[in-house]
């Protein structure tokens, strides 16, 4: 704090404080921040005590005055029953007996019950039910207005779209949306694996996928949420807060695990720290823990100030920190060739566990941090997970060092292959462009025998290993060279001793043999296109993106030099230009000069894009093939990389067609295929799972959406069909059953059969 006595110095503090805090919390809005929570507390804090010293000072704009940062606008905003507040924080456990006999007082002598619960580090959320049913899921917003983020959270599982019988006439329900450890952790990984930026933390993870539009891809990051409040109207079945846990756990709410009553401040105490030692271990991060008044109506007898309850607090945890020194930096090569540097450090022990490396995720992240060799450095556990370098300690620092450079580190080769490195435009991450480079070989060959890829049987890691170590297979091609004598005789396991005696190492046997060779035989011929450019382990193209490809190429030949990705790129490109130079930024200023500019080239390329959009209109093609798809494909087959593997699979006879090739829906003809380029969403529980009538209706060119709109042809409805069979039916998309498939993949046999 500063002992300011001077009010012009105040003020000067104060007018600084006031928008370095608005900055953070727009960075935090956005999932960006630039400091930790307790790091922005104490500017907050600061700040507060200033205006409280300084009332001459008052400003109610001040972000002392509200409650959270604006809303999105990219989602419809709605009222909150009730506003939601935020909590005052307390930060030392003498600040605990002060609570309670602040508690203690305000009920006039009557003795407080107190319940203490972890404070999960996620997304505030409020879901609104009527009547026993879901209506809306809002986030905190500005404390009165949220964020109608319900399909999104809706695809949330754990989360209840209906209470049980006899529930209230209404119930505002509240809690945390938050991102698993091992969730982040995967996260993480697959954006470090394409070069992207990694997530600083789980909170930011969850915060992301909430704000994604699109809530088919908010499903694939499993999110999950914990709920710890319920108000509503008189008919509420609780009347204090440890009823309120048993009815939400009742009516299908996940809480925390761990949760105390303490009738002393002593108590209150004793389960702050054991909750601090027990938390680590939770699927979620906490960073401190709340403490509620448990009696409803000795809360009424409380209220509240203008920002927060007086019947709760929440105690934050210090972050657990320690201080190293950076020996050496290493730099890992990842599947799809990636180059990720790792501190190496002087071993420190930190939350439990002895550190001696550290991820230092890319380039940028050295830059940003100026990291270098032989800095001492202060390290935590992202997400409680992942060391990480928070900061370098710069009065530490030699005056000899100098900054880091990942390329001229590593001599701008591979560590592994000695290949060019290259980071491409609009990545952060440096790559290694072989790719047939032994670091990515086992993972390359392991992802290749995947079942939705090649569903090469008997090729797990352990295989690979061995393949690639023994010299067998150092390359995807390689795999379809093996020969079955050499292959039995693989070494599984060196010989070891047993009572004094040297066993024989295990071998791969012939059995075994004979199955994997079988199985490689079996996806040269069997396996369509679609699965084979997903088994190449292309980055950015998933088996969604491989499908499409697939739909508007009949074969590996026709795609190096694709026009319809060259104009799927462009035109792409010339949307993000537009996006990306408004006339009108909302959030920044720009010359006259600087919009009389982006004008003109709008004029320009918006008779680009009209021409594209025409041209590529009668292809249908779906929006997740954009422009770094479309690029990342035709970089791949148009490098020497790619025409050496397709050289390489030409010559072992490997020519993979597609299954579902149908580049011009309406030509249905063509294709054989009644149904080709037609749009299918299924939901419901069918006799089958989805996935295998997905690829059923893929093999005869059909389109799978997880979302139903007006480019939908068809949904396919089971039992217990919900929201998607209510918007198939407003916008007339027509639905059918199993029989009625049965029907249609009948006559799709027919088709293809006739002369």
């Amino acid at each position: 704090m500063f002992p300011f006595t001077d009010s012009s110095a105040a003020a000067e503090r104060i007018s600084f404080l006031r928008k370095e805090i608005r900055r953070h919390d727009a960075l935090y809005n956005d999932a960006r921040p630039e400091i930790s929570d307790w790091e922005y507390d104490s500017l907050y804090r600061e700040l507060a005590e200033l205006e409280n010293r300084f009332p001459q000072f008052d400003d109610p704009s001040s972000p002392t005055k509200k409650i959270a940062a604006s809303p999105l606008a990219a989602f419809e905003q709605k009222p909150h029953r009730s506003p939601m507040l935020s909590l005052d924080n307390i930060y030392k456990e003498h600040d605990v007996p002060a609570f309670f006999s602040r508690i203690a007082k305000g009920l006039q002598g009557e003795p407080p019950e107190l319940f203490v619960e972890p404070k999960i580090d996620g997304l505030a959320i409020s879901l609104l039910y009527e009547n026993g049913k879901f209506v809306h899921a809002l986030t905190r917003g500005d404390g009165t207005r949220g964020d109608d983020v319900s399909q999104n959270i809706l695809t949330i599982r754990s989360i209840p779209r209906s209470l049980p019988e006899g529930a209230p006439a209404w119930m505002e329900v509240r809690g945390e949306v938050f991102l698993s450890k091992e969730m982040f952790a995967r996260l993480n990984q697959l954006k470090e694996e394409a070069g992207e930026e990694p997530l600083a933390n789980p909170r930011n993870a969850a915060a992301g996928a909430l704000k994604l539009l699109d809530p088919k891809q908010v499903a694939r990051r499993g999110l999950n949420a914990i709920f710890y409040s319920a108000s509503g109207s008189r008919d509420l079945p609780f009347s204090d807060h440890a009823g309120m846990f048993a009815f939400l756990e009742k009516s299908g709410f996940l809480t925390s695990e761990k949760r105390w009553v303490a009738k002393t401040a002593e108590e209150a105490l004793a389960a702050i720290r054991e909750l601090d030692s027990v938390r680590r271990s939770f699927p979620y991060d906490t960073d401190g823990a709340v403490l509620k008044v448990n009696s409803f109506a000795q809360r009424e007898l409380l209220g509240f100030t203008a920002k927060a309850p007086r019947w709760a607090i929440a105690y934050k945890y210090e972050p657990e920190k320690a201080e190293t020194r950076l020996l050496g930096i290493t730099v890992q090569v990842g599947r799809t060739g990636v180059l990720t540097p790792v501190a190496e450090l002087e071993p420190v022990l930190l939350s439990g566990s002895t550190i001696s490396r550290a991820t230092l995720h890319n380039q940028e992240e050295i830059e940003r941090k100026d990291i270098r060799l032989g800095d001492f450095v202060v390290i935590h556990k992202a997400g409680e997970i992942i060391p990480e370098v928070l900061r370098v300690l710069e009065e530490k620092r030699a005056a000899d060092t100098v900054p880091f450079s990942l390329p001229d580190h590593i001599a701008h080769r591979c560590p592994s292959c000695g290949g060019p490195i290259r980071k491409p435009e609009g990545f952060v991450a440096w790559r290694c462009e072989n790719f047939f480079c032994p670091a990515q070989t086992v993972t390359r060959l392991t992802h290749a025998a995947a079942r939705k890829a090649l569903d090469i049987e008997g090729l797990d890691d352990a295989v690979a290993e061995k393949l690639v170590s023994s010299g067998m297979a150092t390359s995807l091609l390689e795999l379809f060279d093996l020969q079955e004598a050499a292959l039995a005789d693989l070494s599984l396991d060196p010989a070891q001793l047993q009572d004094g005696r040297a066993s024989k190492p295990r071998r791969f046997g012939e059995k075994r043999a004979a199955t994997l060779l079988a199985s490689i035989r079996k996806s040269v011929s069997e396996i369509p296109l679609n699965r084979w450019i997903f088994a190449l382990g292309i980055p950015q193209i998933g088996e969604t993106i491989a499908l499409e490809i697939a739909r508007l190429h009949a074969s590996f030949d026709e795609i190096p030099n694709s026009p319809l990705l060259e104009k799927v790129g462009s035109l792409a490109a010339l949307k993000t230009w537009i996006k990306n130079n408004p006339l009108t930024p909302k959030k920044t200023k720009i010359s006259e000069e600087e919009s009389a500019f982006r004008k003109a080239k709008k004029e320009k390329l918006e008779p680009l894009v009209a021409e594209l959009e025409t041209e590529l209109a009668p292809y249908k093609i779906s929006s997740e093939l954009g422009e770094v798809a479309a690029t990342s494909l035709r970089e791949f087959f148009c490098s020497q990389n790619g025409a050496t593997l397709l050289e390489g699979l030409k010559k072992r006879g490997i020519n993979p067609k597609s299954a579902n090739y149908a580049p011009l829906p309406e030509r249905k003809e063509e294709s054989g295929s009644p149904i080709a380029g037609t749009t299918w969403v299924i939901t419901g529980t069918l006799s089958k799972s989805r996935d295998e009538i997905a690829d059923e209706l893929r093999s005869w060119g059909a389109k799978i959406s997880g979302s139903v709109s007006k480019n939908t042809d068809f949904l396919l409805a089971g039992e217990s069909a919900g929201s998607k069979l209510e918007k198939a039916r407003s916008l007339g998309v027509k639905v059918m059953g199993e029989p009625e498939l049965r029907l249609v993949l009948d006559r799709c046999q027919t088709s293809r059969a006739a002369p």
